[in-house]
């Protein structure tokens, strides 16, 4: 295993996309924009999240493709489609047409597990077969099959002036490399190396064991450690970090007060393992790059990983992430190693 840290390979980053429900193109288009800045700057990978019933994107994967004909070169990833909400067959059809469209440039990400609040949108969503619904990780190795090609039906050919196909179509042959898992326990970890798919670690992870009161970044080292293990590319399998880093070289005054204070008052729920399922939060890291580097290199996950995706803080303003972006791609990702995409 590594003793220093990986030169840095891969530099994302991670929005929400939120908007007012009153205006909700306004925020849908700046959304867009941060992509398309993202491209400008040289960034590898640009990633949103999946909210449903919630003033954030809800079909990141419809929002992809027009990010798809609006940038050219960086790579557009989910972070993640949770599959409880999706129809596998359905949905691998709208990822391999946006990656036709994006060419080749789709990075889904995908996680399992009950839709969240099921109690309240089962009837919504699966009004007659909520009892025979598969939330566990069938789900996502039926969308892994599709996706690779595997049969859909057992008919093919042509009826009358149709012509049908017996798998998804259109195929993207090289989409099922580009298939990331979103975990955050062992479990989900060894799932994704044993199948084959690549894993998207972020800033959550559960407590597991013993011993699940550990530092953050042990058990997350643990994670990606179970993760290659499993996985037939072995140390070469691809892990992406999507940890809060808010980089502040060219921050005025008030944007570093306002920064500060929102990791301050995130900062009590990473003293310890939160609720049932035993979650722990890493704290968010704001600061000089200078300085970030530093505690990402001695960050024990990271030094075993040479991508990251790092998520932007939901709450700020636009004028704040064209900031933080931009102070990423010059400042702190040349300080860990990283070269701009250009």
């Amino acid at each position: 295993m590594p003793t220093a840290p990986r030169p840095l390979r891969k530099l994302g980053f991670l929005t929400i996309g939120l908007f007012d429900g009153a205006d909700p193109r306004r925020g849908h288009e700046a959304t867009l924009e941060v992509v398309e800045l993202g491209e400008r700057l040289g960034f590898d990978s640009a990633w949103v999240r999946h909210r449903h019933l919630q003033y954030g994107i809800s079909s990141p994967v419809a929002v992809l493709a027009a990010a798809s004909q609006r940038t050219s070169r960086i790579e557009l990833g989910t972070a993640v489609i949770p599959l409880g909400w999706e129809n596998p067959l359905r949905l691998a059809e709208d990822l391999a047409t946006v990656d036709v469209l994006s060419r080749g440039r789709l990075n889904p990400g995908v996680s399992v597990g009950p839709p969240m609040h099921y109690d309240r949108v089962r009837q919504a969503l699966y009004p007659d077969t909520g009892d025979a619904e598969d939330f566990g990780y069938g789900r996502a190795r039926r969308l892994l099959d599709l996706v690779r090609g595997e049969p859909a039906t057992g008919f093919s050919g042509t009826e009358g002036f149709e012509v049908f196909s017996d798998r998804v179509q259109p195929h993207s042959p090289g989409l099922a490399g580009r298939l990331w898992y979103g975990g955050g326990s062992l479990g989900s970890a060894r799932w994704a190396g044993e199948n084959g798919v690549n894993l998207l670690t972020s800033s959550v992870v559960k407590a597991e064991g013993p011993d699940g009161a550990r530092d953050f970044a042990d058990i997350q080292l643990d994670q990606v450690r179970a993760f290659r293990a499993a996985h037939p590319d072995g140390d070469a399998a691809r892990v992406s970090q999507g940890l809060v880093v808010v980089p502040t070289d060219s921050a005025t005054p008030r944007q570093r007060a306002k920064y500060e204070r929102f990791a301050a008052e995130r900062l009590p729920r990473t003293a310890s393992p939160q609720g049932p399922a035993r979650l722990v939060f890493a704290p968010d890291m704001v600061g000089p790059s200078a300085e970030l580097a530093e505690r990402l290199r001695a960050h024990a996950a990271f030094r075993e990983i040479d991508e990251v995706a790092f998520a932007l803080p939901f709450s700020f303003d636009h004028e704040d992430y064209v900031q933080i972006l931009t102070d990423m791609a010059t400042a702190l990702g040349p300080a860990l190693g990283w070269q701009p995409n250009v």
